[in-house]
């Protein structure tokens, strides 16, 4: 019996060979379309990277866009206020009243506070040499014995910056 048994375990434990069957034409011709559909799924995935990739793009840009224009509107509505904060410093300066003078400048101040909010500076180019970067000459004067020209001798109008950005230019008069 043990003989059978070893027959039986080695007929099982020999490999079964397929047989080949022959390729026919239409076999070959539905192999040619599966590579041209995987073709065309590869195309179309490509394709749809492509236009995610385009979209997420445009979503960035507009999304920036729409944020500095937001910006750019509040820097518009601030700088529409400047001419009333000089003609508060006008008053104050003028004002010979006390408590007159003491109003006008608590309302300087929360001018300033909130021109400060805003992460909006004074530009104070007093004594310092011209820079057309952040200031507009409106007038020349004659230097003095012992200055330099081309240093702001008086500020006419304050400017006004935010970071880099000048919202509005310093009026000053130079030394020639």
């Amino acid at each position: 019996m043990e003989n059978e048994e070893l027959k039986e375990q080695e007929v099982v434990q020999e490999p079964v060979q397929k047989e080949e069957k022959p390729k026919k034409k239409g076999g070959n011709k539905k192999q040619e379309e599966l590579e041209k559909a995987l073709a065309e799924a590869e195309e179309s995935k490509r394709k749809w990277y492509a236009v995610t990739a385009e979209y997420e793009n445009y979503r960035r840009r507009t999304q920036n866009q729409s944020a500095q224009r937001y910006q750019e509107g509040r820097n518009d509505v601030m700088s529409s206020l400047f001419p009333i904060g000089d003609n508060l410093e006008r008053a104050y300066s003028a004002c010979a009243d006390e408590h007159t003078k003491q109003g006008l400048d608590m309302v300087l101040k929360a001018f300033k506070k909130v021109l400060e909010g805003e992460g909006i500076e004074e530009i104070d180019p007093m004594g310092q040499p011209f820079n057309a970067d952040s200031m507009e000459a409106i007038m020349a004067m004659p230097a003095g014995e012992g200055e330099e020209s081309g240093i702001v001798k008086q500020v006419y109008v304050k400017g006004y910056k935010k970071g880099e950005k000048v919202l509005r230019y310093a009026q000053v008069i130079v030394s020639q």
